[in-house]
């Protein structure tokens, strides 16, 4: 049965909106618009066309904390244009069991750009190629390049980000309020004065579009790679419009051979494109007839306060769903040094959200590539369904879940909640909360003590799949610098 957000909550019925553009109307039918049939959607299924950029001027990178080290790994970047005519769609019928029908609705010219990432070397090219939806929530950002990092190059995989929405190509109003956003064309117009985005409801095409022709047998923008599977990412209000694009779009056009979901909330982008207004749809599952690998990574504020809560579903043998302890939406990783400076009267949430993801995105790629399935982690418990609240152990932390170090051998109470009396903003960037000194002691003895049950259950993460190896040092480096009183 469709569930709607009610009033409860009501702050976050706004964050959830605005992440996601709105979503898909309760009640999920639209019965003025006819059924799509194969022979109805060849007219849309031309792939985009790729074309170098002005010489002049210069490549705006997407907002990040973190530095991106593309040479000291072996990686070039390249900024291309992407053009065609695009498609929007309607929905016939969105049912909460993701298996909707649409309606190929206007078209319209489009022009976006495209950063390319990929191996200097062809030799060190695995054969994927990464997609993201780029995030335009607070200035257009690519989250999953900066959470995903260093393992995607490590693989040796090529990316493409996408400037996907409208927004960061024609500028407008942030969707978090934070000022306005110039766009593209605004920053540069000497560069990208050639670019034109008709808007949001045409955007599930146009990244239909830019996955076909990266599928070509040798893409002009991957400098003679030669791809063997082509998958999409998106982080937040990405993963609201990777939900619709699963349910509505990749059965109809299979430009995408896995899908990787992270953070979504437990509704989905809405056909129309971005609006602040009509009802959310609280339980949008991906549809389970889908022939592609689709891997959801979920933080503990995304069943909660985006309501994912609402639309978790079995894994299946196409589905995944990893939801990660000790986690928030957003983090102290994604500011990087900028967390000093956000604001929050609480220390933002420093859980291993960047590790577990790094891991998750090397199963999803061994499930791509050869079929093995990724682990399948025990969910989080709940203490009440109705409303959804997670059970929490005696250190205040998660009960169930991805398990890792920052859980089980604790330091912190890390919560994926919006602290007492936070902004909206500060709120999705959840707490850390250290545990006093006479509770460490207790519990440890000594910080060699805390030391060995660290190693201990980081081995155990990492002989699971959670962690990757190569994340070893550094966290047991991490550890070393707590200190506990003996």
């Amino acid at each position: 049965m469709d569930n709607c957000i009610g009033n409860t909550g009501a702050r976050w019925w706004v964050v959830l909106v605005l992440l996601a553009g709105a979503t898909a109307a309760c009640g999920g039918a639209n019965t003025s618009s006819p059924t799509t049939t194969a022979a109805q959607l060849t007219g849309w299924r031309a792939p985009a066309q790729f074309s170098a950029p002005p010489s002049n001027g210069n490549v705006i990178e997407p907002v990040s904390a973190n530095p991106n080290g593309l040479a000291s790994h072996g990686y070039v970047e390249q900024e291309y244009f992407a053009s065609g005519t695009a498609y929007s769609f309607t929905g016939r019928a969105t049912p909460a069991n993701g298996r909707w029908t649409v309606a190929v609705g206007g078209s319209a010219p489009y022009a976006t750009r495209m950063i390319v990432r990929r191996p200097r070397d062809p030799a060190k090219f695995d054969g994927n190629v990464v997609v993201e939806w780029m995030n335009v929530s607070a200035g257009e950002s690519a989250p999953d390049w900066d959470y995903l990092n260093p393992a995607l190059m490590d693989t040796g995989a090529a990316y493409v980000a996408v400037s996907t929405q409208a927004l960061a190509v024609n500028g407008g109003t942030s969707l978090l309020g934070s000022g306005s956003m110039p766009g593209l064309r605004g920053v540069d117009p000497a560069r990208y004065s050639g670019l034109h985005h008709p808007g949001d409801r045409y955007s599930l095409d146009m990244f239909a579009q830019i996955g076909q022709a990266l599928r070509a047998p040798a893409p002009s923008i991957l400098g003679g790679l030669h791809p063997s599977h082509v998958v999409a990412i998106g982080e937040s209000q990405s993963a609201f419009y990777l939900t619709t694009y699963a349910d509505a779009i990749q059965p109809l056009d299979h430009a995408y051979q896995g899908i990787f979901i992270h953070s979504r909330g437990g509704g989905s982008a809405p056909f129309a494109g971005h609006s602040v207004t009509g009802a959310i749809h609280g339980n949008v599952r991906i549809r389970t007839d889908l022939n592609v690998p689709v891997f959801m990574f979920e933080t503990q504020s995304d069943l909660i306060e985006l309501g994912y809560a609402a639309a978790q579903q079995p894994n299946t043998s196409k589905i995944r769903t990893w939801e990660v302890a000790g986690t928030s939406h957003a983090d102290a990783y994604e500011l990087g040094v900028g967390a000093a400076f956000l604001g929050c009267t609480t220390p933002v949430n420093s859980g291993p959200q960047h590790e577990v993801a790094q891991a998750a995105y090397v199963a999803f790629l061994r499930w791509v590539d050869d079929g093995t399935r990724p682990p399948a982690p025990a969910r989080f418990t709940f203490s009440s369904t109705k409303p959804a609240v997670l059970a929490l152990d005696a250190h205040g932390n998660v009960v169930g879940g991805v398990r890792t170090p920052a859980v089980d051998v604790p330091a912190s109470t890390l919560s994926g909640a919006p602290p007492q009396g936070s902004s909206v903003l500060c709120g999705l960037f959840g707490s850390t909360v250290p545990l006093d000194p006479q509770s460490l002691t207790a519990q440890y003895g000594s910080t060699a003590g805390y030391v060995a049950a660290y190693t201990t259950d980081l081995d155990r993460a990492i002989a699971g799949g959670y962690v990757l190896r190569a994340d070893r040092a550094s966290l047991l480096a991490q550890a070393a610098q707590t200190s506990i009183p003996s």
